[in-house]
This record gives C-alpha cells, structure tokens and sequence, in this order.
C-alpha cells in the first residue's frame, strides 16, 4: 500500500490521509484486480463515466509512454471513497487532482483511492497524470496496438476496468511523425509539428474498458467502399501479390456481414464508422474493437494454394468479429462470467453469416466440424468446465476463455433455437438488443425473453446445458428378431453419476451397405426408444449421433463398431461419414478399439475421402493417433505406407484445396529418408509439384520440418530460409524460433530458460512456436525435463499473458509427449499443489488430457 502524493517520484506528506484511513464507514474492496464486491459497489453510484485521453507515443519501444486524462464521472454517493484501477508501480502516477487542487489519494493494490472528501454529489471530474503501462500496448519498432480484454485497460491508464461501466473515450495520440493512427471513434484531424503528429479522434459511442483500443505505426491503407459504407485496411504486408489477391474478398466479405447483421438484427450498424487492422503475429484470430477490429494478418492475407478450410476459416472470423458489433459490443455482459454470451452470439450468427458467400458447401457438415470436436475436447477431461462459469474477480477473467464458449456454447444455442422456434428465436435477439442498446445484460435476463416464447421450460433446460460442465454419455442397444429389426433404445448416463439429464433433438441414423434412414428421437429422460424401428431389415450400422445434431460420447455397438472399423469410407453421406469418424474417435480415446486399427481405417478411408471438409479431419485424425498412440517403432514401419500413399494423392487430387491438404500432411507425417530427401527437394525447389503453388509460408514450414529431423543440411537450409524472408515482421518471427530447432541440447535449453524472463514472452504467437519445436515428438525424451518448470510457470504465465496463452502454453507443453514418465509429471505436480486455483487446475487437466489417454493406452 502506497500513501500520498506522487509527482516526479517524490510524495508529498501522509497526515491529510488521516480522516479517509480511519473512515468507520466500511470502504471499497481494495484487494488486487477487481472484484466482484467493487464493481457492484462502483455500478451502483457511478454513472455517466467519460475518458479524455491523451498519450505520447516515442518511437522507440524502451522509452516509456507519458498520459493524461480528466476523467468525468458521475456521483451519487460521495461519501464513499472514488477507486480507479491502475496496475502500475505508485512511481508511475505523477499527480492527481481536480480543476482547484492536487488530491491526497491513496494507491492500494493497484487502485487510486480517491477520498470522499474531494467529492461532490454528482458530476466529478478528475485528471490524473501517469505514465502508462506496457503490458497490453505491444510496442514493436515500428508500431503498436492495444489489447485490453479482459481487465487490461487497467495496466496501461487509470480507469473503473470493469465490463459494466461504460464511457464514452475521447483519444489524442502523439506519435512520430511517419506513422498512422486507428482508434474506436472517427479521425478528427492530424496535425503536424516538430516532427511529431497529434491525431485527435472523436468521442466514442459508450463501451467497455476492454473495447477501448487503438493502434498506431507504419502502417499502409487500403480503402473501398461496400453497400455505401467506407471501411479502411491498415496493414503491413510487403508482398503487393498476395495483398491484391485477397484485398476485395476481404471486402466483400465484411459487407456481406454486415448487411446479414443489419437484416436479420432489425438494428442498424451501432458505430459511426468500420475498419480493421491486420496485425502481423496477433496473438489470437481476431478482437472485435468497434470500429477498430484487429486481426491476425495471416488469417485476412492467404497464399494461393489457401485451401477450402482457410478460406471458410477466414469469412467465419470476419463474421464473428463482425457480429460482435451488435453482440457484445453494442450489448456487452454485465460481469465476465457471462463472457460467453458475446462469444457464442458471434460464431452461432457467424455460422449463418458464412452460408450464402459458399452455397457450394454443406454448412451443417462444416457447423459439425467446426464445433463437436473441439468442444469434445475439453468435455472429456478431468477439467471439463460448464459454459458459464462463476468469477469473483477479473484477474481470472482470462481463465474462462476457451472451447467450451467457443465450440459448445454455439451448438446449445442451436439446440435453443430449435426449442424457441427460429422466428422466436430473432424476435427475442431483437428485443434483447433494443432493450440493451449501449448497456449490459446478463444471461438469465436473456433466457427471460426467450422463455416468454417458448413451450420449454428454458431455465431448467439452462441449469444443465449452461450452469454445468460434461456431456452426456448416450450408450445405444439394437436388438433384431426373426422378421428384423426389433428395436433401438438409447441410454442417457451422467458422466458424473449425478442423474442429468440432457434433454436434446438426435436424428439416429440407421444404415445398410448402400442406403440410410433417419428417424427423429427426442431425448428428455434416462432412456428413448426410437420410434418406427420395429419390422425393418436389421442395419449394419446404427449412428445416434447420426446428421451431427446430438451431443455426447455416443457409444457404438459392437456390430456397429466393427463395420465402421472394416466399411467406414462406403457410407456415401459426408455428414453420416463425419459423425462415424468423430464417434470412432472416442471409440479409441475411451479403449473400445485400438490405434493401429484406427490408423488402417484411416489410411484405407483417406485414399477414397473427396469431400474437402472430411478429409482434414482424417488426416488430423491420423496424425494425431501417429504422434500420441504409436510407439517410435510402429511409426518407423508405417512412415513407408503413408508417404508413398500421401504422394500419391498429391498427385492425383482434383483440386488445388486438396493437394495442399495431403501436401501439408505429408510434410508432418515423413520420416523415412526417401520422404524426408524429397522435402528437402521441393524446398531446394528442384522437385515442382505440378498443380501446387508454394509460398512462403510453405516453405518455412518445410525447412522447420527437416530441422525437427536434424538432417545434415538443417543449418544450411534454416539459413537460407531466413535470407528468403523479406517482410521483416515475418523474419523476426522466424528468427526468434531458430534456438529451438537447433540440433544442440544447450541451445534449447537456453530458448527455454530464457521464457522465464516475461520479457521474452512478450511475443506470445513466437513463444508458442517455439515451444511447440521443444515438444515436438521427435523430441519429446529430451524435452521432458521442461515439463514441470513450465507447470510452475503458469500462474504467472496466467497474469502477464493474454487471455489464450495459459492454455495454448501448456497444450504446447505437453502436445508432443505421450510417455507415463511425462504423465507423472504432472500427476505429481496437481497432488504437490494442493491449494492451486481451481481454474488453472483445471486448465491442466484438459490440456493433459491426451497425454494421459496416450501413457494409459501404451500400458
């Protein structure tokens, strides 16, 4: 705790702090981060909060940031003390005071308690000089950008860092003279002077803390025009090829978003105006700034041999990041355990949004696709979490991200559609938006308007689907007589034993060598017959998960499980062939069958699979059951059949999408000398693939791949690779990874001690590169020893990282191991700690979840 005054890091005497410290009233929780006890004492007697920032940005990254706001705030009881958030040493606030006088303040744990004293009912305002944090303003050479979800605007400037007090920000920035500058709020002007430039933005719409952002560098422009509406490209992109082949999708498609929006919403654009920013190594997909969306570069700008998944990758993302202007940025949450809400209203809308720009694709096989697996991924572990998860504070906020509100919230929220009704189900998204324009709701709020419309009791349905993690496990038993098919009944168990019961639609499936039926079931209790059965030929195969609308771990019957072992690939549905192959996969992750028999089946499917949605998630199937259940031994004798087979399909595939599929496979999969030979070839570029461009990013991959399998070359061709690279911004990227692909053991090891300085985590994207090479199966055995002081590393991971770092740290970590040795580890980690945060538990759990599947299986 700090008291007094702090201006050129002095203070100034303590006494006038006396009547605020012995106040009997009881005062503000003061403890670190913000609370949830805070943010409701705040909400409820602050109101009318606005910004007026001024920040000085040098060019130089290490020199420091000097700020300015007057702060304008509304008070309805000032008899309590006035808490801004600030997560800054005490040196770094320079003064505080009103338009008559410094304030005597105190400074606790990251707050700048402000005394009743110097308070009046009513307006306020504040000005505080500072100098503001780095953490979330990622300053490079050349230029920099804010990134404050969850709880980060606090870091860089004194603010109530909370989702439901929203301001309205008025920004200048000073910055040298040969650079741009983007915020929320339109440019008012630019003016020149002494070789600096002010930029001076208009005042913002309300909006959270962590909506607030800006970026300003060396940035170039593109600009268009879609359906009337002026949007700006900020970029730094060296190649004028790939920028002129992707700049008018990238357009069109955020034009087409947002007339979708405004169409199906009944509510027009909330923000007064649309750009986005391409960062190069944004650290996740994209941020949904109003007016100001920051992107990953490489998600926006494709290679030409981009395949059918990246193209649909990138109209999903803008999509997303285009529905978050109405759907949490327009409507935000009141408090971050409600975080979902924006995220799963961004990719269920995205879902839709995507559709008319590919009428050529089956989206309910990519909907499949795109959300069961990864979401199964997190619900099968020991540290499944519910969609809605309790917060007591917003330094965990970052925790709640993840699968579960990326990938199962959307699917739950289809189901919620279907019990509503669509046209109920859009009436009440327009009430909800209409009612909560330019403020907050909370989930329970939302469920009341939809509950208003629907036959469901909504919030019973909730309870399980929202407030509680797992997935049900839906066992089915298929009987037959003498006349055939006598009956199928589905059983709903809790993983849990708890006796849930998942009420839910399923389509169930039931097939024979060259013909399918479906028959509709409606699950709400402990066991369902399907109905209609009885008197039919006995089927080959029963798939109750069948046209990928159920949810669960769907187990097979044994006559269904040994088709699908021996036929997989004859089912001519790709829907149906999708649903087996994720329901096969459980099969081997649960031990119903074993992975060199998974890995025959696929090798035999893969050669026949055409559908370009189906066929990566084959090969991440293969590869995965190649890496994480195969012994180095079984891999040495099956590298022959799969290169030879890959290459064969790189020849033969119809489409570009396609060839770069089974080339990028290929690339990871090779082992033997002849395959490895003949990478090292097409990098050389001796040996053309005819019908496959290759970029650049191709071929960094290539040289990264015979690195990891230390041929005699690696040196050479990680040199050379690095000469090849001209945009700078992708040549750090590449430089700053090479330690971990040396051959040596002492140079990795350097890498790896060096991420414990955060510093060098700064560039998070390059961090998890690199550890990705140190984990890399081929050399697992070495990089066990980083295990456990990457374990002990999290929670600081977890307060100087951003919000997908923790997880995507260890799923780095331990994505390449497999071996009880390494699974012990962390057993002997979690039962070492046993007063460790529930949160990043349980983040260990999922992310470890392979590992112990894979050490279990190899038993």
């Amino acid at each position: 705790m700090r008291f007094g005054f702090a201006r050129a890091h002095h203070l100034l005497p303590l006494l006038p702090l006396l009547p605020l410290l012995s106040c009997s009233q009881p005062g503000p929780d003061l403890s670190p981060g913000v609370s949830w006890d805070l943010a409701q004492q705040r909400k409820s007697v602050l109101s009318d909060v606005r910004y007026g920032l001024t920040l000085s940005i040098p060019e130089s990254p290490s020199e420091r940031i000097h700020g300015i706001e007057s702060v304008t705030v509304n008070v309805s009881d000032s008899t309590q003390p006035l808490v801004f958030d600030f997560r800054a040493p005490a040196e770094d606030i320079l003064s505080v005071h009103t338009f008559e006088s410094e304030i005597p303040y105190e400074f606790v744990n990251g707050h700048i308690v402000v005394p009743p004293s110097v308070l009046d009912s009513g307006s306020n305002v504040i000005t505080i000089e500072f100098m503001a944090g780095d953490l979330s303003l990622n300053r490079n050479d050349e230029f920099m950008y804010s990134l404050f979800v969850p709880d980060r605007a606090s870091t860089a400037f004194p603010c109530f860092d909370q989702p439901n007090l929203k301001a309205v920000f008025q920004l200048t920035l000073e910055t040298p003279e040969t650079w741009r500058a983007v915020a929320n709020a339109p440019l008012l002007r630019a003016d020149t002077s002494d070789g600096r430039v002010t930029h001076t933005f208009a005042d913002t719409r309300p909006i959270s803390t962590y909506l607030f952002s800006f970026a300003a560098g060396r940035f170039e422009v593109e600009r268009a025009t879609r359906a009337g509406r002026a949007m700006h490209m900020y970029h730094r992109e060296t190649d004028r090829e790939k920028l002129a082949r992707n700049r008018d999708a990238v357009f069109d498609l955020h034009g087409a978003a947002l007339e979708w929006l405004e169409e199906y919403t009944d509510v027009p654009y909330p923000f007064d105006k649309f750009d986005f920013v391409l960062i190069p190594s944004f650290q996740y997909g994209g941020m949904e700034h109003p007016g100001a969306i920051l992107y990953r570069a490489s998600s926006m700008l494709h290679d030409e041999s981009a395949t059918q998944n990246q193209k649909l990758g990138r109209a999903s993302l803008i999509a997303h990041e285009t529905a978050h202007m109405w759907f949490g940025d327009l409507v935000t949450m009141n408090w971050f355990d409600d975080v979902w809400t924006k995220e799963v209203f961004a990719n269920f809308m995205a879902a839709k949004i995507v559709n008319p720009s590919f009428p050529e694709i089956d989206h309910d096989l990519r909907f499949f696709l795109s959300h069961y697996p990864s979401a199964y991924g997190i619900d099968r572990t020991e540290g499944a979490n519910p969609i809605r998860q309790p917060l007591d504070n917003l330094l965990n906020a970052g925790t709640l991200y993840g699968a579960i509100i990326y990938q199962k919230a959307p699917i739950v929220m289809r189901q919620l559609e279907r019990l509503t009704g669509a046209d109920q189900f859009r009436e009440g998204m327009n009430e909800y938006l209409t009612q909560f324009s330019f403020s907050n709701a909370t989930w329970p709020q939302l469920i009341d308007i939809l509950d208003r419309r629907s036959t469901e009791d909504l919030h019973a349905w909730s309870q399980v689907w929202v407030e509680e993690p797992n997935r049900p496990t839906i066992a089915q038993e298929v009987s037959s007589d003498a006349a055939g098919l006598a009956a199928i009944e589905l059983l709903q168990m809790d993983p849990a034993q708890q006796g849930r019961i998942w009420n839910q639609h399923l389509s169930v499936v039931i097939g024979w060598e060259d013909s399918v039926a479906i028959f509709p079931t409606y699950m709400s209790d402990a066991s369902a017959q399907v109905e209609g059965v009885g008197g039919i030929e006995s089927p080959r195969y029963v798939l109750a998960a069948g046209e990928g609308i159920g949810y669960g771990l769907f187990e097979l019957d044994s006559i269904s499980r040994e088709f699908l072992l021996q036929n997989l690939e004859s089912i001519g549905d790709p829907a149906a062939r999708a649903v087996a192959w994720v329901t096969l996969w459980d099969e081997l992750l649960e031990g119903h069958i074993q992975p060199d028999a998974f890995i025959d089946r696929a090798l035999d499917a893969i050669a026949r699979e055409d559908n370009e949605l189906v066929a990566p998630r084959v090969l991440g199937y293969l590869e995965a059951a190649f890496w994480r259940f195969s012994t180095a031994q079984q891999r040495s004798d099956m590298a022959p059949r799969i290169e030879e087979l890959l290459w064969g399909l790189i020849a033969e595939a119809a489409t570009t999408s396609l060839k770069a599929t089974y080339f990028n496979s290929y690339v990871t999969l090779a082992l033997t000398d002849d395959g490895v030979e003949r990478i090292l070839r097409v990098w050389r570029k001796e040996l053309e693939i005819p019908g496959l461009p290759l970029s650049e990013r191709n071929y960094t991959s290539m040289a990264r791949e015979l690195a990891l399998r230390e041929i005699e070359e690696a040196q050479e061709v990680l040199t050379e690779q690095l000469g090849r690279i001209d945009n700078p911004d992708r040549r750090a990227s590449f430089e700053f990874s090479l330690p971990a692909l040396s051959s040596e053991a002492s140079v990795r090891d350097a890498f790896f001690a060096s991420l414990a300085d955060p510093a060098n985590r700064e560039r998070e994207p390059w961090v998890l590169t690199g550890l990705s090479f140190l984990h890399h199966p081929l050399r697992a055995a070495s990089a066990e020893q980083y295990i456990l002081p990457s374990l002990e590393l999290l929670e600081e991971i977890q307060l100087t990282g951003d919000i997908f770092f923790p997880k995507r740290w260890l799923d780095a970590t331990l994505g390449g191991h497999s071996t009880k040795t390494a699974a012990e580890i962390v057993r002997d980690f979690l039962r070492s700690q046993r007063r460790y945060p529930p949160h990043l538990r349980r983040k260990i759990l999922q992310s470890a979840d392979m590992l112990f599947r894979a050490a279990e299986i190899g038993q």
